[in-house]
C-alpha cells in the first residue's frame, strides 16, 4: 500500500511544528511532497495519482485537503485509483471532526496505516472564474454571501496570530457592509436570502451543527438559507450557536437537493472548503459514494 504525504513545508501552528519534528520518521514509511507555493497541492496529488499511489494524504488544514482533493479529481479516473487520506494540522479542520479523526498526529497517522476505507458522497460546484467556466469540488460545506465574504476579508497574519477568532473579525466587517440577495433553486424549492450555506457534513466552523440532518451518503446536499443577515440576526443566533450548536429553526430555511444553482442580481462571492472560488452564478451538484476515504 503505498502512501504518498502533502504537506507545506512553512505551515505554522503547534501542529504543524509536531508534524515537523516527525518528518524524518514518516518519511521511512511514505513519500513526502513538499509543497513551495499556493496550488502546489493539487498539482502534487494529481502527480502522485499518476505515479500509483495508493494514498493520498493532505497533511495540513480545510484549504490544503480541497486542493489535495480537485488534484485527485484532475487525474484520470483519479477517485478510483485513489483513496484520500487527512492528517489534521489546521486552524479549524471541519472535515476532519466530521469523519471523527482523532486530533492527535501520532493516532490520525496509525489510522492511515490501516487503511480502513469508507465511501461518501462527493460534492462539486461549477462557476465562472477569470472568464472560464469551472469545476471545483469540495468535502464538507460550501456558501455564498456573508460567509463567502468574511474569507475574502480575513487578514491572514491576524489569523496566524489568533486562529478561528480572524474568522469571526472578518464576519463582522463583513456585517457592516450591503448585504447581496441570493436566490438559490434546487429540489423543488426555491428560497432567497442573504447567506447561503450548502453542506456534505452536518458540522461548519468546527462545531456547529447547521446541517443536522446531513448525512455524507445519502447522495443530497443539504441547504441552509438566512433570509436576513443583519445585527439582529445575529443576536437571535449567537446565544443557540453557543448553547445548542445550531442556529434558531425560525431564521432559517433548510430543504435537500441532488442539485443547487445559486444566483444573484450583484457580484457575490462563493466558497467552498473555506476557499475563495469567484462570483456567482454556480451550480452544485452531488455524485453518491463517489470519494473513498480513510478513517479509523
Amino acid at each position: 500500500m503505498r502512501t504518498c504525504v502533502i504537506f507545506n513545508p512553512a505551515a505554522r501552528g503547534e501542529k504543524a511544528r509536531h508534524f515537523r519534528r516527525h518528518l524524518e520518521a514518516l518519511g521511512n514509511q511514505a513519500t513526502l511532497k513538499l509543497t513551495a507555493a499556493a496550488g502546489d497541492a493539487r498539482r502534487l496529488a494529481e502527480e502522485a495519482v499518476n505515479e500509483g499511489f495508493d494514498i493520498v494524504v493532505a497533511a495540513g488544514g480545510d484549504g490544503t485537503l480541497n486542493e489535495v482533493l480537485n488534484g485527485l479529481g484532475d487525474a484520470p479516473e483519479g477517485f478510483e485509483r485513489a483513496r484520500l487520506g487527512l492528517l489534521p494540522l489546521g486552524t479549524v479542520n471541519v472535515f476532519a471532526r466530521e469523519l471523527g479523526l482523532p486530533v492527535r498526529l501520532e493516532a490520525a497517522w496509525e489510522a492511515i496505516q490501516q487503511g480502513k476505507e469508507t465511501r461518501i458522497d462527493l460534492p462539486c460546484v461549477d462557476h465562472e472564474a477569470d472568464g472560464l467556466r469551472q469545476r471545483r469540488y469540495f468535502a464538507q460545506l460550501a456558501g455564498a454571501g456573508l460567509d463567502a465574504r468574511a474569507i475574502e476579508l480575513v487578514h491572514w497574519p491576524l489569523k496566524k496570530r489568533i486562529g478561528p477568532l480572524a474568522y469571526v473579525v472578518a464576519g463582522l466587517k463583513a456585517l457592516m457592509g450591503a448585504q447581496s440577495k441570493i436566490t438559490v433553486t434546487g429540489g423543488g424549492r426555491s428560497e432567497t436570502g442573504e447567506l447561503v450555506l450548502i453542506g456534505n457534513g452536518r458540522l461548519y466552523g468546527g462545531q456547529y451543527r447547521i446541517f443536522p440532518g446531513a448525512d455524507l451518503r445519502d447522495g443530497r446536499l443539504d441547504v441552509c438559507v438566512f433570509p436576513r443577515v443583519n445585527w439582529l440576526t445575529l443576536a437571535r443566533c449567537g446565544p443557540a450557536l453557543l448553547l445548542q450548536g445550531r442556529p434558531p429553526a425560525s431564521l432559517v430555511r433548510a430543504f435537500q437537493a441532488e442539485s443547487l444553482t445559486l444566483t444573484s442580481p450583484v457580484p457575490t462571492p462563493l466558497e467552498a472548503d473555506g476557499e475563495l472560488l469567484g462570483r456567482l452564478p454556480a451550480t452544485f451538484s452531488v455524485q453518491r459514494s463517489r470519494l473513498r476515504v480513510i478513517v479509523p
